[in-house]
């Protein structure tokens, strides 16, 4: 790899070699890949003070008095994004009527080792697309954010909102069974309750909202071969979320119900199944990101009948990996916007790195997948001036790792350090 032209990494240096030293921080870099310029930049340096980066490049100067974190033998690169997790709960409760069985106080702390694995597997930031009883995420973002719990930055979605008896709705259990307010919550069927749905999930909150425009194979009685939300139900969502200032997330596998979500205006496609040649062309032509949780396919036809997934979702699987890592290999091609998306909690938190392997293996390099899960993540969010690089001004969240992703991208497995905001969270060296 060349190293980045002078100047690429290094703006804002005058403010970091003036800065005062006793809030500064300078990471020693022996590589350090910068997913912006798409290179490896040797012998950098991150200055960063008061958990921000003042600069990053082969050529700055450290200020007398600053602590030196020394990673001269390690790869450094930002903070990884994982654009679909879901960390509340007990990832072994894979039935979603276990919801029945426990309080929302219970899911809350379930949910505290689950944040604390995917920070410590480099994963700094997390969209958290979706839960069933509603508003348990926002309340872990928030004890994450005031310091009481240790996990990723969230950016969370509060309940799904999902057609009655839908791929985002608690089904399977006897007719004479109310359900509590919080876990049917995101209920709404028409385009009006759609509309009053989205408002009332955004005044709790949240940073986004999670549309179930089609079924689903982890839901009972659900095809995620078959549209749910009309095109009229998605245009309300999305129209209602940019009113306040939120992007939608579509739950989608169905080639329709694709279609009809990235027409109505979303954000994003997760998951993508069955996404058609039609679709490929509409979402580049609409700039639609495509999260498509190849990896847990894996986990789904190996382990998780151990781990209590009930029998039913397993033989809704049969086939539909391969057709999903099929067409992601032709959404990478045509050039669709790809934010790396993980869908853990389907199988364990702390294993999002495993994806990237197959990223590359549908037909992105190691850099399309670091990219992916760092710039194209952060584009995704909205979050662009904040996180996915280690430019000037940019939050100080960067990990390392002991090998070359570039050259392996399954280094990126065995993280050895992680800093969030300019704080070290492990240093496993």
């Amino acid at each position: 790899m060349r190293p980045l032209r002078s100047g690429v990494l290094l703006l804002g240096l005058a403010a970091g070699a003036s800065a005062a030293s006793t809030n500064v921080v300078a990471v020693k870099a022996g590589r350090l890949i910068d997913p912006r310029a798409g290179r490896m930049v040797p012998n950098a340096v991150v200055l960063i003070e008061n958990g921000r980066v003042k600069a990053a490049g082969p050529s700055v100067p450290i200020p007398a008095g600053a602590t030196i974190i020394d990673l001269t033998p390690l790869t450094v690169l930002p903070g990884l994004i994982d654009c679909h997790t879901h960390l509340v709960g007990d990832p072994n409760d894979a039935d979603p009527l276990t919801e029945l069985k426990k309080s929302a106080a219970q899911r809350a702390f379930e949910s505290i080792p689950n944040a604390r694995a995917t920070l410590q597997a480099g994963f700094t930031t997390v969209r958290d697309v979706g839960v069933y009883r509603a508003f348990v995420d926002v309340a872990l973002r928030d004890a994450i954010e005031k310091g009481w719990v240790e996990g990723p930055r969230m950016f969370v979605a509060g309940p799904y909102v999902t057609i009655s008896q839908g791929g985002g709705a608690v089904t399977g259990f006897a007719p004479d069974v109310a359900l509590p307010w919080d876990l049917r919550f995101g209920q709404a069927d028409g385009a009006d309750q759609v509309r009053q749905r989205v408002r009332e999930i955004a005044a709790h909150g949240v940073d986004l909202i999670k549309v179930i425009a089609t079924g689903a194979f982890l839901t009972h009685g659900s095809n995620p071969a078959s549209p749910e939300y009309t095109p009229e139900e998605l245009r309300a969502a999305v129209e209602e979320a940019r009113k306040k200032g939120l992007r939608v997330a579509a739950h989608a596998h169905d080639p329709e119900g694709i279609k009809n979500a990235v027409r109505a205006g979303v954000a994003s496609i997760e998951h993508g199944t069955y996404l058609d040649d039609e679709g490929i062309r509409l979402m580049k032509e609409h700039g639609t990101f495509l999260v498509a949780d190849i990896y847990d396919d894996e986990w789904i036809r190996g382990q998780a009948a151990q781990h209590g997934m009930p029998q039913d979702f397993i033989e809704k699987e049969g086939d539909a990996g391969r057709i999903q890592r099929e067409n992601f290999r032709k959404a990478v091609r045509a050039g669709v916007k790809i934010a790396y998306g993980t869908d853990a909690g389907v199988y364990p938190h702390g294993d999002n790195a495993r994806q990237f392997a197959y990223q590359v293996r549908y037909g992105q390099t190691s850099m399309e997948a670091i990219r992916s899960a760092t710039i194209a993540a952060a584009e995704l969010i909205g979050r662009e001036q904040e996180i996915g690089s280690l430019e000037p001004g940019r939050s100080a969240d960067l990990i390392a790792v002991a090998q070359d992703p570039l050259e392996d991208v399954r280094a990126l497995e065995n993280v050895s350090f992680v800093m969030k905001e300019g704080r070290v969270y492990k240093d496993a060296r």
